[in-house]
């Protein structure tokens, strides 16, 4: 379900979208807006969790994280195996995004690790979960582009839809 945005909605998502250190009167300033109405757009877009956290990107190559790797993970499809199996594969030291799909494979793991045998420990704690018959790994040589932003990787048509969508 898309939430109900307008324009003033967009422009507060993208800045702070740029940073999370932006206070109030700064982002006011910018958009010509008075505190008090910023304030209550940031809390309005929070509850309705458009605004799902506000925290600082780390990066992990700094920590040592150099290792990214795609996972796909094949399943044997029994009830309610997706849920099951991917909360199991969510739990697992090093994975950051699971994301069941469609098609050949079932599962598309995310994961990041500094050593080889910790991503060995990981394909094996996947392997280890009950109803998993078959990984296939990628290992990622270089990060061409690597942007969580949202609003900043929308196309204008895209945040149309959104704007007329209330």
């Amino acid at each position: 379900m898309t939430a109900a945005l307008d324009e003033t909605d967009v422009g507060i998502l993208a800045r702070v979208e740029q940073s999370s250190e932006m206070n109030l009167e700064e982002l006011a300033e910018e958009l010509e807006l008075s505190k008090s109405t910023i304030h209550y757009r940031l809390t309005k877009l929070k509850d309705n969790e458009v605004i799902t956290a506000t925290a600082s990107t780390v990066d992990p190559h700094a920590l040592g994280l150099d290792m990214l790797v795609f996972t796909d993970v094949t399943v044997s499809h029994e009830s309610g195996y997706a849920a099951d199996i991917g909360e199991a594969i969510a739990e697992i030291d090093g994975v950051s995004q699971v994301y069941y799909v469609m098609g050949d494979i079932d599962f598309i793991v995310i994961s990041r690790v500094q050593t080889h045998d910790q991503l060995h420990a990981l394909i094996d704690d996947i392997v280890e979960i009950a109803g998993v018959n078959e990984t296939s790994s990628q290992f990622v040589i270089q990060e061409v582009k690597t942007d969580g932003r949202v609003i900043a990787n929308m196309s204008d048509e895209m945040i149309g839809t959104v704007l007329e969508s209330d």
